[in-house]
């Protein structure tokens, strides 16, 4: 490799993750800095891209480099050395979604390691300045990854509409949920519960002040974070009649399915979310003054060049974050 080269790992298909040399990008605008990739988070959706080619209708149709979760350095131009979070996504502040204050649905945004956009898992990337947010000195470089899972979580509790002493429930506890059980308690819940199938993700889920839910609990606000039809059915079980159920987890083939009938009983909210709206100021607000704890949350750490293993670790749900240093 020279100066001008960097390695890159590209997605050929379900399971087939590869390390290429690459040109290093270059900026191809004023607005544009080239970011040293330093901390890129495993999040559940790159695993399904990753398990099965595709995420929902987005299919692969050329090799991709997966990664959303990122933080890094800026090297060179008039922000040289910065340390930031990389916001993923680059709506076109155009469209009616964006108009409406509602940019995480701009059906023309840019997504990294989503579709055509290339993201984290390289050494170098080249990015628009107004979607890097400058870290304190305070937040490492995971904590800076780990901020895009945080905003998800923020923008999910934002949707949920939570009132002060009310008692939430969330269903599967990996580092989203985890974070939702964090921001509850902070949000002022009297009463966090967490169900939960894996022990090490229930322990730390106690760990952050929930309690595991039982046959009699019920909540005013559930959030299920796992996507699957039976983690579904648990949040509809412990939803109060006249609850919001905030539905956070992807599905496998882009399906959920539940019964109707008791949820139609309880006259219960089913609340979609998608992605995050602008909260990256806000979730570094968080982090900063510790006010949520991001470096639990890391259980696994892998260099570029153990990719595959990487995303074997996150498949295999053994731990909680997995994160990949590119540098």
């Amino acid at each position: 490799m020279t100066d001008r080269d960097m390695r890159a790992a590209r997605l050929h298909g379900a399971g087939d993750i590869r390390l290429h040399t690459e040109d290093r990008p270059g900026p191809a605008g004023a607005d544009d800095r080239l970011v040293e990739v330093t901390s890129v988070g495993v999040c559940g959706s790159d695993l399904h891209w990753f398990t099965e080619g595709g995420i929902g209708d987005a299919v692969l149709d050329r090799p991709l480099v997966l990664g959303h979760e990122m933080a890094g350095v800026i090297r060179g131009g008039p922000d040289d050395g910065t340390r930031v979070a990389i916001d993923p996504a680059i709506p076109c502040g155009a469209c009616e979604p964006c108009a409406d204050g509602h940019p995480n649905l701009c059906p023309n945004v840019v997504f990294a390691g989503h579709g055509t956009c290339d993201g984290g898992l390289r050494q170098f990337m080249v990015w628009p300045a107004h979607r890097l947010h400058p870290l304190p000195d305070g937040l490492s470089d995971d904590d800076g990854a780990l901020l895009e899972p945080l905003g998800v979580a923020l923008h999910a509790m934002d949707l949920s509409h939570l009132r002060m002493a009310s008692t939430v429930a969330v269903v599967g506890c990996g580092p989203i949920g985890l974070l939702l059980i964090q921001l509850a308690r902070r949000h002022g819940a009297t009463r966090v519960l967490a169900a939960e199938p894996l022990p090490h993700r229930m322990a730390a889920a106690t760990a952050f002040g929930a309690e595991p839910a039982d046959g009699s609990d019920t909540a005013d606000v559930v959030f299920e974070v796992s996507g699957s039809d039976a983690a579904v059915d648990t949040a509809l079980r412990l939803a109060r009649p006249g609850a919001r159920v905030v539905l956070v987890g992807i599905p496998d083939g882009d399906r959920t399915s539940f019964r109707a009938g008791p949820a139609r009983r309880k006259g219960l909210t089913l609340v979609m979310v998608r992605r995050m709206g602008e909260v990256y100021p806000r979730a570094i607000d968080l982090a900063a003054r510790g006010l949520v704890d991001l470096a639990p949350l890391v259980s696994d750490v892998f260099p570029l060049g153990e990719v595959t293993a990487a995303m074997a670790t996150a498949a295999a749900r053994t731990g909680l974050k997995v994160v990949i240093r590119p540098r």
